[in-house]
């Protein structure tokens, strides 16, 4: 038999060594000094070998404790040599099969059909609240209440929203699976009403005609960077989603035709939207020009003009000027629009196709982004001149609108 004292001092000879321990196990030394240990056995008539691993890292008590455990699968009739094989096979199958590699998978296959702002809070929600937990785990081994224990600790901390999202996305992860043959069915479909309900959330608008002049008189005060400034300006008169806005590139202008065309990346429907230009919006880009039109963005960051503004250093800009989140948010100007259009009775298509709402599902049919742009330029300028008007204190019923939007 081998001992540890024996094998600390082996060294290759230029020649390969075997050095027996018993009951079939041996150490193989290579010429050039590798060890391996091997173990020689017959099964169905034929000679075979099984390897343990290398000396040093498996040891001798190591490799005495798998010759035992080969010859006890010898004695039930198994070869240990197809045993480990197999093994190795179930092992590699379960993480080749883990919730995070198939996650991972289906979010490559979606990625290029989802805007980039919610392609990077998809994967930000696995990553952060569901992978730490079971992204290691084989789907198929993974329980509903196991699930839900792991959504939970994102509900504890009060974050409801985000809770129902993760579990949408696991979802579509699982029906994912399913369609793979990895999983044999979407277990999401057990916790439906097992979160607390989501409380819709809602953004502070200002709609109040006299109100919103006291905000655009507030925001040509703004005595901060000028870029914040002049996107706190354009807000209003556009629009558009705060994430558009900040994200704004020169390139996407034609001031000529006086059109905003935003890509499809950058929308949430993923499909590009044109936005009617106003004159007073032209007036506040040329300005704008003189200032960051060198440049490809609209509004490039403080740190490096190869990065676009961050939507809440404008939310922290309409912060500074005194109102707070349920006053107004930037998200607001939107709601403020849409509420004054609707109540001067404007076509709804028009305002819906302004807000680049998509209305698949209903007889309205799919969004265009060219969709009712005649009539959407009419409404815009109607809109830009209407704020300029309580801009300067004109009364609402000069202006043609209803005492209150």
């Amino acid at each position: 038999m081998l001992k540890d004292t024996f094998l600390r001092g082996l060294k290759a000879t230029g020649k390969p060594q075997k050095h027996s321990d018993g009951g079939s196990l041996y150490l193989f030394v290579s010429a050039s000094g590798g060890m391996l240990w091997r173990m020689d056995y017959r099964f169905d008539g034929k000679r075979k070998t099984l390897s343990f691993g290398a000396y040093p890292a498996v040891g001798l008590k190591a490799a005495r404790q798998k010759r035992e455990e080969a010859k006890e699968l010898l004695a039930k009739g198994v070869d240990p040599g197809a045993h480990k094989q197999a093994v190795k096979v179930a092992i590699r199958a379960e993480t080749e099969n883990s919730l995070e590699i198939i996650a991972r998978e289906w979010f490559a296959k979606k990625i290029g059909t989802w805007a980039e702002s919610h392609s990077g809070k998809v994967i930000a929600r696995l990553e952060n609240d569901i992978f730490p937990f079971l992204g290691g785990k084989p789907i198929s081994s993974i329980s509903a209440p196991e699930l839900l224990d792991v959504v939970r600790r994102i509900e504890t901390r009060e974050a409801i929203d985000t809770a129902h999202r993760a579990l949408q996305n696991c979802g579509q992860v699982w029906r994912y699976a399913v369609a793979t043959g990895r999983a044999e069915r979407d277990i999401t479909a057990d916790l439906r009403g097992a979160l607390a309900p989501v409380q819709k959330k809602k953004f502070a608008s200002i709609k109040e005609p006299k109100a919103i002049g006291v905000l655009l008189r507030d925001i040509d005060a703004y005595f901060g960077n000028v870029i914040v400034r002049a996107g706190l300006r354009i807000a209003p008169y556009v629009f558009v989603r705060p994430v558009e806005l900040s994200s704004a590139e020169w390139a996407e202008f034609d001031f000529e035709k006086r059109l905003w065309f935003i890509p499809a990346a950058k929308m949430k429907m993923r499909q590009m939207h044109i936005v009617p230009l106003a004159r007073q919006v032209i007036a506040m880009l040329r300005e704008l020009q003189s200032h960051t039109g060198s440049g490809r963005f609209l509004f490039p960051s403080m740190r490096a003009n190869s990065a676009p503004i961050s939507n809440m250093t404008l939310l922290a800009g309409l912060r500074r000027l005194g109102y707070t989140k349920e006053q107004m948010t930037m998200h607001g100007f939107r709601h403020m629009a849409s509420t004054c259009l609707n109540e001067e009775e404007f076509d709804d298509d028009w305002i819906e196709a302004q807000l680049a709402h998509s209305t698949k599902g209903t007889v309205r049919g799919i969004y265009n982004s060219a969709q009712y742009l005649d009539g959407r330029r009419e409404m815009m300028q109607w809109w830009a001149d209407y704020l300029d008007g309580l801009r300067v204190g004109k009364e609402p019923a000069t202006l043609g609108m209803n005492e209150a939007c």
